[in-house]
């Protein structure tokens, strides 16, 4: 198992977890959250391919939209 920080909290995920698989475990709706990984933005697209390490800090924040 590794072990991520989420939002300050520590979960335990099987090794090879993406941050799309976060999200379904959370629960999350991939739109309705965005992302970034140790302080770096992960773009919805880019999740499936994102694989969590362990020590990684992952932040989900509400979207910002506009124009």
């Amino acid at each position: 198992m590794i072990t991520i920080h989420l939002d300050e909290q520590a979960l335990q995920l099987p090794p090879g977890s993406t941050l799309a698989e976060l999200l379904v475990r959370q629960q999350r709706a991939p739109e309705s959250v965005a992302t970034a990984r140790n302080g770096e933005f992960v773009a919805r697209e880019a999740r499936p391919g994102t694989v969590l390490i362990d020590g990684d800090r992952i932040l989900l924040f509400k979207p910002i939209v506009g124009g």
